[in-house]
């Protein structure tokens, strides 16, 4: 099974699929946020589309990959911060559904698709090339957002869960240091086996 998983993930077809279907999740991703980056103080416009950004991370990834090349520092970034902005907006948009009942068509949407970025970033985390300093990087990059977004309230716009946003920030720094652990468990993997 874990030689026809590697050989699909490493079929060029399938990476240029990938890249191209990334691509195109993280353009639309930053036109999701056109609105919310009008009104953004322009300090902190790269910290706010997280999704997006966490999709271009393994976009420039998949970009070198196809010609076996790799980018630590942004692979580092791709997998801490897929997984990471993955199963948050999951998390977010379950809250969304049990606030109302319910969620919009674009709430599945984006269930299934940062469902998605969370799990591609691990199904490819085997072929980073990761070292403790690009983990660390990733982490201060990863720390530094919750901070903008919480501290300086720059986070995603979730009508319906705004009033829970305390305890959003409290899930979300957790999440992010289980985020990091995964990041530094496989550099961990990759430097025991060296």
């Amino acid at each position: 099974m874990k030689a026809l998983l590697d050989y699909i993930l490493n079929q060029r077809r399938f990476l240029i699929a990938l890249f191209i279907i990334n691509l195109s999740g993280t353009i639309y991703g930053y036109i999701w946020y056109e609105s919310q980056l009008k009104m953004t103080d322009p300090i902190f416009l790269l910290f706010v589309p997280d999704s997006p950004t966490a999709s271009l991370f393994f976009t420039i990834f998949l970009a070198f990959y196809i010609f076996k090349k790799n980018v630590p520092y942004f692979e580092a970034l791709a997998l801490i911060t897929l997984f990471k902005y993955g199963i948050w907006a999951v998390v977010m948009n379950g809250l969304t559904w049990m606030e109302y009942g319910s969620l919009p068509w674009a709430g599945y949407m984006l269930v299934i698709s940062h469902g998605a970025m969370a799990v591609q970033g691990l199904l490819y985390a085997p072929y980073y090339k990761l070292r403790l300093r690009h983990v660390v990087v990733a982490a201060v990059w990863t720390l530094h957002n919750d901070v903008i977004d919480y501290v300086y309230e720059q986070m995603p716009i979730y009508p319906s869960i705004m009033e829970h946003m305390k305890e959003i920030g409290y899930f979300t720094f957790w999440l992010s240091i289980v985020s990091i652990a995964i990041g530094f468990y496989f550099a961990r993997i990759k430097t025991d086996s060296v």
